[in-house]
C-alpha cells in the first residue's frame, strides 16, 4: 500500500475496501492484525477488549470472500437457483420447474 508494504485491507476486494474507508478512518489493530494472520492462512484467534472490531475483522474478511467466489462464478456451489437452472439440472425436463414455479410464479 505505502513504500511497498502490503496494507492491511489489501487482501479485500476494491468494492470492500471503499466500504470499509468510506466507514472507518482506518484499520484497528486487532482488525490489521487479525487480517494479516487470516491472508497467510494462519488460523486465527484474536484476543482483544470489547469494542476494538474483533467480529467485524472475522466477518467481513467471510463475507468479503463469498462475494468474491459468487463474483467469480454466478453459479457456484450454493446457488440453488442457477444450479437448478442450469442445462441437466434438477429442474431439466420438467416444465414449469424453473425458479419461478416454487415461489408460485409463473416464468
Amino acid at each position: 500500500m505505502h513504500d511497498g508494504q502490503v496494507g492491511s485491507l489489501d487482501g479485500f476486494s476494491p468494492v470492500t475496501r471503499e466500504w470499509f474507508t468510506g466507514a472507518f478512518a482506518t484499520p484497528t489493530a486487532a482488525q490489521e492484525g487479525a487480517w494479516s494472520a487470516i491472508a497467510r492462512g494462519e488460523n486465527t484467534l484474536v484476543v482483544a477488549p470489547t469494542g476494538s472490531g474483533k467480529t467485524l475483522a472475522a466477518f467481513l474478511w467471510a463475507i468479503d470472500r463469498l462475494a468474491v467466489e459468487r463474483t467469480a462464478d454466478p453459479a457456484a456451489p450454493g446457488d440453488r437457483a442457477a444450479r437448478e437452472d442450469r442445462p441437466g439440472g434438477p429442474a431439466a425436463g420438467r416444465p414449469g420447474a424453473g425458479r419461478g414455479a416454487r415461489r408460485g410464479r409463473k416464468d
